[in-house]
């Protein structure tokens, strides 16, 4: 008997978002900034920092990533469920969990032959262990416990894709009780300090055990669709998002601007800095929490902003978002060599972020019209 016959009639229409509404392009507009935000806060000393998230607040692009990636992924796995079972689940999620794992050990050499060419970079991009051992550290890597510098993610995300499935299953059928299981073992993770084995320093910089939270709550968001709407859009909670939003950006440019520091009482300074990225900070998430409630806001479903060139160009990066994490890996290296090596000046930073951002979009359209041209000739 086919999987999709035993799945219990309640179960259908759990994934809304699926019904026939389309594709929700405000998903890949913002995965795509995301990955725009997260290539420019990778290049040191870079004017481009300042437009994204990071100077403003708690949170940065690594939020908004892993929350869009959970959400992705209940409408993606959502949808081989209705068409294929579980077997297509399971197959689905094991598919693109080795696609992720190929695409960081090849990142992982790339980025190793990319500082054995520039002669620099060795202790920044922690490859020199690499250089030094690499039958040792290349076995690490294989077992993910060795990661270089800006790849860590592609491990969690190794991770999260393998568990899949039954996440899937149990978000389902016991949504809350999924994401209250999700919640308690964050806060496990923050009492106990849990973390994965990594190796040689034994630090992850994003914690599966805690960055899975914003992974479940995406997918869980997905799967319980208008049931959590009315209190996110109520003005209640909007206003304590902006309040909160406020009150951060105070604190966030009093660590950067003089004039703002001498502002803030030293003791209150302390409290918030340096907040633990590795971990997911409860500062961070509720940060993120409220740009999330303020876009809900801000941004409905046909918001025409989407039709632009800018938003067309971050669309096209968010449904490519793997080869183009990747490509923005190996130009924030190239950028850093350039600005170490030609010039570190305001007029060279702010061309490298354009050109960055130029060469992800160029690289997505063709991506997208090498996968379109296939289906249009069948």
């Amino acid at each position: 008997m086919h999987d999709r016959v035993t799945i219990p009639k309640f179960a259908v229409g759990e994934l809304p978002e699926l019904k026939g509404q389309g594709r929700d392009l405000r998903i890949d507009a913002c995965r795509g900034i995301a990955l725009w935000f997260i290539f420019l806060d990778h290049v040191p000393n870079n004017i481009g920092t300042w437009l994204t998230l990071r100077n403003y607040g708690f949170s940065d692009a690594a939020e908004v990533f892993m929350f869009i990636s959970g959400a992705t992924c209940a409408l993606a796995y959502g949808r081989a469920w209705r068409c294929e079972g579980w077997t297509g689940v399971i197959s689905r999620t094991l598919r693109r969990s080795w696609d992720i794992y190929v695409a960081f050990l090849l990142l992982t050499l790339a980025c190793v032959i990319l500082v054995h060419l520039a002669g620099r970079l060795a202790d920044e991009s922690n490859t020199r262990i690499l250089l030094d051992h690499p039958g040792a550290t290349l076995a690490r890597a294989a077992i993910l416990q060795y990661r270089p510098v800006n790849t860590d993610v592609l491990a969690v995300f190794v991770l999260l894709h393998l568990l899949f499935a039954p996440l899937l299953w149990l978000l389902m059928r016991v949504p809350n009780a999924t994401l209250g299981a999700s919640l308690a073992l964050y806060v496990l993770v923050h009492v106990f300090g849990w973390t994965v084995p990594a190796w040689p320093n034994g630090h992850w910089y994003f914690n599966p055990l805690a960055w899975q939270l914003l992974f479940v709550l995406g997918a869980w968001w997905m799967i319980e669709d208008k049931r959590p709407r009315p209190w996110v859009t109520s003005r209640t909670t909007l206003v304590l998002a902006v309040l909160y939003l406020l009150f951060s950006l105070v604190i966030a440019l009093s660590w950067r601007i003089k004039p703002l520091e001498a502002l803030i009482p030293q003791e209150l300074a302390r409290l918030f800095h340096p907040l633990d990225k590795s971990n997911l900070d409860p500062l961070r998430l509720l940060h993120f929490l409220a740009i999330a409630v303020l876009a809900a806001w801000l941004v409905p479903r046909n918001w025409r902003g989407l039709t632009t060139p800018v938003m067309r160009g971050a669309i096209r990066c968010g449904q490519n978002s793997l080869p183009i994490y990747c490509l923005g890996v190996l130009l924030t290296f190239a950028s850093h060599v350039v600005l170490l090596d030609i010039s570190g000046g305001l007029a060279m930073q702010i061309a490298l972020s354009l050109a960055g951002i130029a060469a992800m979009i160029a690289t997505a359209t063709l991506l997208n019209s090498i996968s379109i041209k296939p289906r249009q000739r069948s």
